[in-house]
């Protein structure tokens, strides 16, 4: 199945229908980022699963008549719809288990972006206070009450290094 991004660029995926629940499912554009909700709205997964597994099941069921000899009857061969029902409780458990690993995927993918947002935040804040200690001589002539803020900070600094030593 291809499915197209709502966003002006208009990408075009190709995504296996096996993988979208009948109601539907959160998608993730990989060139733009954007997610958006999508729905199969003429025919589920599993009905066209359905067809291709009656495909197969007549396919398998001609060559082992073709096979069979005259002394086995046909009680012996499995019915389509004892194979039907068993693909289909396959596929259904193939789909739940899909669809929980994408949702554990999700929330650890949320976590580890709120980490990698909260390191770029302290790396940035530690790199301001380090710019403004070393510009601290013209600042102060400018903000005489900026030497203690940033002695305060600096000072901080070193706490929280000596913190992180003393854990490891």
């Amino acid at each position: 199945m291809i499915i197209t991004c709502p966003c002006e660029n208009k990408k075009k995926f190709k995504i296996d229908p096996a993988l979208i629940p009948s109601e539907g499912r959160d998608l993730k554009c990989g060139n733009c980022d954007r997610i958006w909700f999508y729905k199969i709205e003429n025919n589920s997964p599993i009905e066209n699963i359905n067809i291709s597994i009656n495909e197969d099941i007549n396919q398998i069921n001609e060559k082992q008549v073709n096979t069979k000899t005259n002394d086995i009857g046909d009680n012996n061969l499995p019915s389509n719809e004892d194979l039907n029902k068993n693909k289909e409780t396959e596929i259904k458990k193939d789909l739940k288990k899909k669809d929980l690993k994408l949702k554990t995927e999700k929330s650890v993918n949320k976590v580890s972006k709120f980490f990698s947002y909260l390191v770029v935040f302290l790396i940035s804040l530690i790199a301001l206070i380090i710019l403004l200690d070393t510009l601290k001589t013209p600042l102060i002539n400018i903000f005489p009450g900026l030497e203690i803020i940033l002695f305060n900070l600096y000072e901080t600094l070193k706490d929280i290094k000596l913190f992180i030593i003393d854990l490891s």
